[in-house]
């Protein structure tokens, strides 16, 4: 074998393509590794605060869950007692309604029978007026009359009495 220089460039560039890679992987396999390793040691890392987290979202979905089947059946109490109590108000409500209905008719009935007596009074105190008035007239003319037969019979008997006496 002769030994000189290879002029080949396609060969000498294979050879010197092995032997870097031979010595980089000699001396760099280690830190190369290390690298490999520490990225692969930050993505398990990386995966379970992933994961942690994700349990955690998990009960805070179930614990919100749990929070908005409570609220539900809260506002489902609540509605029941608002209907319950507007369905008992309604009730009292129509029942005061109705009785101040009746005490209405009631009192314009009432109204009504006073306002006829009044009415009636009225006229029965105008009518024994008239009657009163047309009783003092006849009264004052008969006691007119009397009085004017009074004058005359008092006049006659003057006659009379001066007739007898001048006999």
């Amino acid at each position: 074998m002769e030994i000189g220089i290879n002029t080949n460039i396609l060969e000498t560039n294979v050879l010197n393509l092995g032997v870097v890679i031979g010595v980089v992987i000699y001396l760099g396999g280690d830190v190369l590794s290390s690298l490999l390793k520490a990225r692969k040691e930050n993505i398990l890392k990386n995966l379970n605060a992933a994961e942690e987290k994700y349990q955690q979202t998990l009960l805070a979905l179930e614990e919100a869950k749990t929070k908005l089947a409570l609220a539900q059946d809260k506002t489902k109490e609540i509605k029941d007692a608002f209907e319950r109590s507007t369905s008992s108000s309604c009730t009292l409500l129509a029942s005061t309604l109705t009785r101040d209905w009746d005490r209405l008719k009631e009192f314009e009935t009432e109204a009504y029978e006073m306002e006829k007596n009044k009415r009636r009074k009225k006229y029965a105190s105008e009518c024994v007026q008239i009657v009163v008035n047309d009783a003092i007239g006849k009264v004052q003319k008969l006691l007119s009359t009397q009085v004017a037969q009074q004058k005359l019979i008092d006049q006659n008997i003057a006659v009379l009495v001066k007739f007898n006496g001048s006999k």
